[in-house]
């Protein structure tokens, strides 16, 4: 694998990064989006989305120009950047795409990543077998084994300084998706697409599209660039991010634009049913949906593929700003609103908290509870597993979420829903959380997991919990040697 990608900053498992392509002598700022470019029909030219759109990346389908009468010959002249206009990092797919929707498609690995190579590919694509979801486990076995070995195959080819993609298969398994992972990483080649996960996302499956991608996740190093093949809503790009995905490639702005469909960072409108535009986009502000209905069908289109670019390369410019402020995962949790599937996929999310805490920064901006879900992060997480580090002074320890009280050694404060920690530590991230009054149960189950923690920790001391009214069953969770005290019967 070789050393192209550099992480500058983390939260959870999302990152800020820089991928350097050689062959194309640029380095592409991640997360970031890769517009597929079709060949034949450019709804938005490759020049347009570099100049409107600020586009350093885009991909397109070498098995497409491999198989054209009319443009293998000049591409392969010209070079895919000049036929394309385009003077940043070019992706190419292989075939796979077709080799799922068709069944066979007429190349081999070699042949196509050769054709890649001579016409000027950054970063090709060897014919991976695209398995999808729910297949047999024995089908899901073979065919990962197939492009294993067209990865071996890929890793023998002399492709000078154009990056070479590992796709990561194994369909809706974990463990042959880690297994995929660990694997690409060992093949020598350099990107990590995750791939055959469209028909998840047409579903709305994303709960499972979570569980594979954090597999593969555990099976790649940290250092691994990893693309999510197919990911074109923007509803979903923070959810990813979080995952630790840091490039998308999306034909759904074309795609959406061709039926009259327009995207919001929350959901997919008709135009037919917009009285306005809920957007302040170029063309949302220049045009009205009445004005959009009445124009051709080529002008309308091209105009809703560029709001759709517009919104999606806006919602990874929001997901980077919340990186560098330490807010992703409210972001995350705000996107979940918006679909019943999202806050599946953002629950699923935080099944893999532990994953996430591996890399999530110890301090960043203000932790914002936000409902029951935030019980789960990481920094809840981290905060307990510390609490073995505490060694409390005294035999007998207050743990209040009042005031202190004679009669102990040492008080410290309790805070849903992170738990106990000591007074010194309350002006620290992430104990200055901004918590509503009206606190959901998780948060004091979430707290209770932190008061057993330290109680088992220290076996000979003798703990009282003086609370606030909690709910019977955080209560439940707080070991039967600890004294309770409930400070709402006091008043």
């Amino acid at each position: 694998m070789a050393d192209v990608f550099e992480v500058d900053r983390y939260d959870a498992a999302g990152r800020l990064g820089e991928l350097e392509v050689p062959r194309a002598g640029v380095t592409v700022e991640t997360p970031a989006l890769l517009p597929v470019i079709n060949p034949h029909l450019q709804t938005v030219t490759p020049a347009q989305l570099e100049s409107e759109f600020g586009a350093e990346i885009l991909i397109t389908n070498s098995y497409v120009l491999y198989g054209s009468d009319d443009l293998r010959d000049p591409v392969e002249q010209q070079g895919l950047h000049d036929l394309l206009d385009f003077s940043g990092a070019i992706v190419t797919d292989s075939g796979s795409f077709q080799l799922a929707e068709y069944g066979e498609i007429d190349v081999t690995t070699e042949e196509i990543l050769e054709f890649q190579h001579r016409i000027g590919s950054d970063i090709g694509t060897p014919v991976d077998i695209p398995t999808p979801p729910d297949a047999s486990r024995e089908q899901a076995e073979s065919e990962l084994a197939t492009t294993q070995d067209r990865l071996a195959t890929a890793a023998e080819v002399d492709t000078g300084d154009m990056l070479v993609n590992a796709p990561v298969q194994g369909s809706t398994y974990p463990g042959l998706r880690e297994e995929a992972g660990a694997h690409a990483a060992e093949s020598g080649l350099d990107v990590f697409p995750v791939g055959a996960v469209v028909p998840m996302m047409n579903e709305y499956r994303y709960a499972d599209l979570v569980d594979i991608v954090a597999a593969a996740k555990r099976g790649l190093p940290e250092s691994a660039p990893v693309h999510l093949f197919g990911a074109g809503h923007p509803m979903m790009f923070a959810l990813a991010v979080a995952l630790g995905c840091d490039l998308f490639d999306s034909a759904a702005y074309a795609i959406y634009a061709r039926d009259d469909r327009y995207m919001t960072v929350r959901t997919t409108e008709h135009l037919e049913d917009l009285e306005y535009f809920p957007c302040s986009c170029p063309v949302c502000t220049s045009h009205t949906p009445a004005e959009l209905k009445a124009m051709d069908g080529e002008e309308r289109e091209r105009l809703l593929a560029e709001h759709n670019l517009h919104v999606s390369y806006g919602e990874l410019r929001t997901i980077k700003q919340a990186i560098r402020r330490g807010s992703l995962m409210e972001l995350v949790e705000a996107r979940a609103r918006s679909h019943p599937a999202m806050l599946d996929g953002y629950r699923a999310l935080l099944d893999h908290t532990a994953q996430l805490e591996r890399t999530d920064p110890v301090s960043k901006d203000t932790f914002f509870h936000l409902s029951g879900e935030s019980a789960q992060r990481p920094e809840v997480l981290r905060h307990r597993r510390r609490l073995d580090r505490l060694e409390p002074r005294g035999d007998s320890i207050l743990l209040t979420e009042g005031n202190d009280a004679d009669g102990f050694d040492e008080c410290w404060s309790v805070r849903p829903p992170f738990g106990p920690f000591p007074r010194a530590l309350a002006d620290g991230y992430p104990l200055t959380a901004q918590v509503p009054e009206r606190l959901d149960t998780p948060a004091y189950e979430a707290a209770a997991a932190g008061v057993r923690r330290l109680v088992e920790a220290h076996p000979d001391t003798a703990f009282t919990l003086a609370h606030d009214d909690w709910p019977t069953s955080a209560l439940a969770d707080v070991p039967e040697r600890v004294e309770l005290w409930n400070l709402k019967s006091d008043e």
